[in-house]
C-alpha cells in the first residue's frame, strides 16, 4: 500500500504536494485547478479518506479496493469510474502480463489506483505531467493521456502474439506434440486481451458523451474529442486484429485435430496391414504343421503309412497347401 504521488495542478503546472491524503481536498480548494492522486494497492483506510473528501461512491470504492474487475466505465453522479487493463508482452517467456488500474475522474480531481502490476505504466505520470498543454486542460485531458498510453501499449503485445501464431504453422505440420498446449495457452492470452480491449471503444464513446454534457462545444473540448476519437480508432484496430487471432487459433486447433486424427488413422491402418501379414503367414505355417502333427502321432494304422510314396506325398501336400494359401493372401493384398 503506497501513495505514489499526490499533487495539485493549476495552470498546467504542479502548485502543491499535500503531505497527507487528508489535506488533498483542502489544498485543491485553496489553489484551484485539480488534484491528481496515484495509489498502489491501497488499504481501505486510504481510500476511505479520499472517498470522504471527494464524495466517491461506495460501490466504486469497493471495486477499486478489491480489484480483479473487468474493463468498464461507470458513472456515479459527476464522477466517472473506469477500470483499465494495461498489458505487456514478455519476450523471454512468450507470455502476456496484465495489470489493473482503477480511475476516478471528477471536475476537480483524478484518482488512479493500481490494484495489480501495471506493465509499462510506472513512468506514465512523469511523462504526462511534463506536458503542460495536457495538464492545463484538466482531469479529462489527463484521462485521455492515460487511455492513449494503455491502448498504445497493447500494440506491441498484439505484435508479439502475431509472431507466436505465425510460428504455430510450422509446429502444426512438423508433428510437434507441444503445439496443442501452445495453441491452448495462446488462445487464453488472446481471450484475455479481448476482454481488456473490447470495452474500450464504448468506454471512450461514453467519455465523449460526458464531455458534451459538461462542456458543450468549447474549442478545447472539441480538440479533446478529436484526440479521444483517435484513441478509439486505435482501440478498434487492436480489437480487430485480436479477433482475427482468435479465429486463426480456432482454425489451427481444427487443423491440428484433423492431422492428429489422420496420423491415428494411418497408424491404425499400418497396424491392420501388419496384422494381416502376421495372420497370413501363421495360416501358411499352420497347414504343414497340422499334417506333420498328425503323422507325428505314431499310430500303426495311418493313411499311406505303408505306401512307398507316402513321404513324398505328404511333403508335396504341405507345400501345396502353403503355396495355395500364399497365392490367395497375395491376391487379396494381405501379403
Amino acid at each position: 500500500m503506497t501513495v505514489i504521488d499526490n499533487a495539485i495542478y493549476a495552470g498546467g503546472r504542479r502548485v502543491a504536494s499535500p503531505q497527507t491524503l487528508g489535506r488533498t481536498a483542502d489544498e485543491q480548494a485553496s489553489h484551484g485547478g485539480f488534484a491528481w492522486v496515484s495509489l498502489a494497492e491501497p488499504d481501505a483506510d486510504q481510500l476511505a479518506v479520499l472517498a470522504r473528501q471527494f464524495d466517491l461512491h461506495p460501490l466504486a470504492v469497493e471495486d477499486a479496493l478489491v480489484g480483479h474487475q473487468r474493463a468498464k466505465l461507470d458513472r456515479y453522479g459527476d464522477t466517472l469510474f473506469l477500470v483499465l487493463r494495461p498489458s505487456e508482452y514478455e519476450e523471454p517467456t512468450e507470455t502476456v502480463r496484465f495489470g489493473e488500474i482503477a480511475v476516478f475522474v471528477g471536475q476537480r480531481y483524478l484518482i488512479v489506483v493500481r490494484q495489480r502490476d501495471d506493465p509499462h505504466f510506472s513512468g506514465a505520470r512523469g511523462q504526462i505531467e511534463a506536458d503542460a498543454a495536457v495538464m492545463s486542460r484538466g482531469p479529462m485531458a489527463v484521462l485521455h493521456a492515460i487511455l492513449d498510453r494503455v491502448v498504445d501499449n497493447h500494440a506491441p503485445v498484439v505484435n508479439g502474439l502475431e509472431n507466436d501464431i505465425d510460428e504455430i504453422e510450422a509446429q502444426l505440420f512438423s508433428g510437434d506434440p507441444a503445439v496443442t498446449k501452445r495453441i491452448y495457452d495462446l488462445s487464453g492470452e488472446v481471450m484475455e486481451i479481448q476482454r481488456a480491449v473490447r470495452p474500450l471503444p464504448s468506454m471512450i464513446a461514453g467519455i465523449q458523451d460526458e464531455l458534451d454534457a459538461r462542456y458543450g462545444d468549447e474549442a478545447e473540448v472539441l480538440e479533446l474529442r478529436r484526440s479521444l476519437r483517435d484513441v478509439q480508432d486505435h482501440a478498434i484496430h487492436v480489437l480487430q486484429r485480436v479477433d482475427e487471432f482468435r479465429a486463426t487459433l480456432s482454425n489451427a486447433l481444427t487443423v491440428h485435430a484433423t492431422l492428429v486424427a489422420q496420423r491415428q488413422a494411418d497408424t491404425a491402418l499400418a497396424q491392420t496391414e501388419q496384422t494381416k501379414k502376421i495372420s497370413s503367414w501363421a495360416a501358411i505355417i499352420f497347414a504343414p504343421s497340422l499334417i506333420t502333427g498328425i503323422y507325428g502321432m505314431n499310430f500303426e494304422i495311418m493313411p499311406e503309412l505303408q505306401w512307398p510314396w507316402g513321404y513324398a506325398f505328404a511333403i508335396i501336400l504341405m507345400l501345396g497347401f502353403g503355396v495355395a494359401l500364399y497365392v490367395i493372401f497375395r491376391s487379396r493384398s494381405w501379403l
